[in-house]
């Protein structure tokens, strides 16, 4: 869900969309740092990390403990105050946390070793090695990584601005800290009618995250006798429109959900597009060319539309798309040999989640640190992602999978199903992750699926 925005001037914003594999292009060494002079002053350094967030502080601080750098080679640029742990703001929208105690301090957070700028981006140079910064400073690089995350971009819906803003709406949001709250308090209001869910098209963190508010108001309304998918009469009917044709992109887990689906009555839009709020309604495109569909709706939870900033959209760095474009397996750029990215910003075609830069970071650290010392970059991501899927109150399905959405199960040699929703999994996605985020992910000691990094 959407951190502070990355650039001051930007208005606030995974699906599991597979791309084509890259192309990387071999650069000589002798291009590689042609251009860079020696780190002598304050705004030289060695490695440049734009971003603080999941990937920016686990990468800065994974590489820091390397031994390598000394104070100051090390630098993050990041315009935000706070850093937030948004995976948690599922469970804030389900009532079992308050969104204060899921965020930092930023400051608190980025080791003393480590150069703070706490400034957005204007423009990249890559070609003269040059970050500069919405103040107009300029800082150089050896190294650059470039791991911004992605925005929110509520404009793209006409009309979710104003009734996200207004208090007495019905429409919320968990993919914002300052809807996440709103969206239990709508759930407890509402004691009848037409509870709407929706799922854009396109990219967006955590592909499993518009559901997850969905099955946990299901079963807020079954526990307290309002949903009862046995009474042709419920007092409240429950609609999941989506962008995709299906309820995940994964099959196995697809299947899994679609069965639930089924089995709790509620009304599949399939290949419905979100585009415009008016009043009470909500205007669909559909994507199969038959034009719009408005649906009246009592309460509306809307999972607005995601694309890259700007100043990495607008720059040598971006695809077409607007990600960085980097190999898939190495995170190194498909042009600029000094350059890398990993996460919501990049051009990785996996789900967009805090678990893929758990797995993400280490590869992309071991390359880095290979190549400053003249070799090529010789780990592998093979695209391992995860989406603690929540289905009710004490249950989540625990999804895992890797490139070509091929199921790569933590739990798997066990013997354990992890398509089956499961109460462990839950004590993990709500306790576990948000401890260990905290405690040592960002700090650069924690490997996701892998375990703890020494």
């Amino acid at each position: 869900m959407s951190r502070p925005m990355f650039r001051k001037s930007l208005k606030t914003a995974s699906s599991a969309v597979l791309r084509p594999r890259l192309q990387y292009q071999q650069i000589p060494k002798s291009q590689t740092f042609a251009t860079i002079a020696p780190v002598t002053s304050s705004r030289n350094h060695k490695v440049i990390v734009i971003g603080g967030g999941s990937a920016g502080l686990a990468i800065s601080h994974q590489l820091l403990r390397s031994g390598r750098f000394t104070p100051h080679d090390i630098a993050i640029i990041d315009p935000a105050t706070w850093h937030h742990y948004q995976p948690g703001w599922t469970l804030v929208g389900g009532g079992l946390k308050t969104k204060e105690v899921l965020r930092r301090p930023m400051h608190d957070l980025i080791g003393p070793n480590l150069k703070f700028y706490n400034d957005g981006v204007r423009t990249f140079t890559p070609d003269d090695n040059t970050v500069t910064l919405t103040n107009g400073d300029r800082v150089t690089y050896e190294q650059l990584v470039v791991v911004p995350g992605i925005q929110i971009q509520y404009n793209k819906i006409k009309g979710l601005p104003e009734a996200l803003a207004a208090p007495e709406s019905m429409v919320s949001s968990i993919y914002g800290y300052d809807t996440c709250d709103k969206v239990f308090r709508t759930i407890q209001q509402l004691r009848q009618g037409v509870a709407l869910f929706t799922q854009p098209t396109g990219v967006v963190k955590c592909a499993g995250a518009p559901q997850k508010a969905m099955w946990l108001a299901l079963d807020y309304w079954k526990r307290r006798g309002l949903y009862n998918v046995d009474q042709p009469q419920s007092k409240i009917q429950i609609s999941f429109a989506t962008g995709l044709p299906g309820m995940f992109g994964v099959p196995k887990y697809s299947t899994k959900l679609e069965e639930l689906r089924r089995g709790n009555g509620v009304e599949g839009l399939f290949q419905h597009d979100l585009v415009e709020i008016d009043g009470n309604t909500a205007v669909f495109a559909q994507l199969n060319g038959n034009g719009l569909v408005r649906k009246h709706f009592d309460l509306l939870h809307v999972v607005p539309k995601m694309g890259p900033h700007d100043c990495v959209k607008d720059s040598a760095l971006a695809n077409e798309a607007g990600f960085v474009e980097v190999d898939e397996t190495t995170m190194r750029h498909t042009r600029y040999a000094n350059v890398w990215s990993a996460g919501d910003a990049s051009s990785l075609p996996t789900s967009k989640t805090m678990a893929a830069v758990a797995a993400q970071a280490p590869v992309l650290v071991r390359n880095l640190l290979r190549v400053m010392d003249g070799n090529e970059p010789s780990a592998r991501y093979d695209g391992y992602t995860s989406c603690p899927l929540v289905t009710e109150y004490g249950k989540v399905l625990l999804v895992e999978f890797k490139y070509g959405g091929v199921p790569k199960e933590t739990f798997g040699m066990l013997g354990i199903d992890q398509a089956v929703p499961r109460r462990a999994f839950y004590y993990m996605k709500k306790h576990f992750f948000p401890w260990v985020y905290y405690s040592s992910m960002v700090k650069g000691t924690w490997g996701g699926s892998q375990g703890w990094i020494r």
